[in-house]
C-alpha cells in the first residue's frame, strides 16, 4: 500500500521560501507521475506542480511559474516542491499525490486522476 508523508509545512513571511517534501514509502518510482496539490477550506484542490519521473519533466500551474519548482530523488523515493517569492494567496493545505495513470502526463494537475494522496502540511504566509 503507498503511503506519502509530507513535512516541512509552516509559516513564512511573503516573498520569502520554504521547502516541502514528500517520502514515499510501499511504492517505486517507475513510469508515473507525482505532485502537489494544495486546497483552501471551501474551495475545489488544484494542481500546483507535477513531474512525470521517466524523463523528469515538471508541469506547473500558471500561478506558481517561476516562483515553484518541482523535484525528485529517486534514491530516497522522495519528491521536492521548492517555493520561492511566496504570496500570502500560497496559503494553504498542501498535499503530495501519486498519479499511476496511463499517460499520466496529460492530466497531471487534476485531482480527479490521482491515485494516492498523502495527508497534507500547511502553508501559511503572512503579509
Amino acid at each position: 500500500q503507498v503511503q506519502l508523508l509530507e513535512s516541512g509545512g509552516g509559516s513564512v513571511q511573503a516573498g520569502g521560501s520554504h521547502r516541502l517534501s514528500c517520502v514515499a514509502s510501499g511504492y517505486t518510482f517507475s513510469s508515473d507521475c507525482m505532485g502537489w496539490f494544495r486546497q483552501a477550506p471551501g474551495k475545489e484542490r488544484e494542481g500546483v506542480a507535477g513531474i512525470y519521473f521517466p524523463a523528469g519533466r515538471a508541469y506547473y500551474a500558471d500561478s506558481v511559474k517561476g516562483r515553484f519548482t518541482i523535484s525528485q530523488d529517486n534514491a530516497k523515493n522522495t519528491v521536492y516542491l521548492q517555493m520561492n517569492n511566496l504570496k500570502p494567496e500560497d496559503t494553504d493545505m498542501y498535499y503530495c499525490a501519486v498519479s499511476r495513470r496511463y499517460r499520466c502526463w496529460t492530466d497531471i494537475l487534476t485531482a480527479a486522476t490521482v491515485t494516492d494522496w498523502g495527508q497534507g502540511t500547511q502553508v501559511t504566509v503572512s503579509s
